[in-house]
């Protein structure tokens, strides 16, 4: 239901999450969440163009979230990749059927209410704040031990 694209988006912005106030390379962006540099560095240009992240080139630059990752939810990386929309009238724009939708389009557009409802009421950290042990999204066992030393610096 959700594109690749949309999963890299949500990845980058996990990952961001969980280093809100640093500027991450594209390049560590890249290993830790297992998205290709190139293709990542589109995600995360379209993610800057919609205010969700920042960016400073060169040296020691990076990308970071542009608000507290309790303000960003799930919804907004996925509406500023590929947005997610309710069907109101028919798709195949039979004049009879119009906003009555057939049962297969009225349970596509349900499905689609659910995820907007979902995602809409998720932030990023609720994503990243969860019990135990950091579950970074296919990330490396180095990192995930880097974050373990970071959070128990705290």
């Amino acid at each position: 239901m959700l594109s690749q694209t949309v999963e890299y988006a949500l990845r980058a912005m996990s990952s961001l999450a969980y280093r809100p106030n640093d500027l991450v390379p594209t390049s560590e962006l890249a290993e830790t969440t297992k998205v290709p540099s190139n293709y990542l560095a589109k995600v995360l240009q379209t993610l800057a163009g919609a205010d969700l992240i920042m960016g400073r080139r060169g040296v020691g630059g990076g990308y970071r979230l542009s608000r507290a990752p309790e303000e960003i939810s799930l919804l907004e990386v996925v509406n500023a990749v590929n947005p997610v929309e309710r069907i109101t009238t028919c798709p195949l724009g039979l004049d009879n059927h119009g906003p009555n939708l057939c049962p297969l389009h009225r349970r596509m557009d349900e499905a689609a209410r659910l995820v907007m409802e979902l995602f809409g009421s998720t932030t990023l950290a609720d994503i990243v704040s969860g019990e135990g042990t950091p579950q970074l999204p296919l990330c490396s066992e180095s990192m995930t031990q880097q974050i373990r030393i970071e959070r128990a610096g705290k």
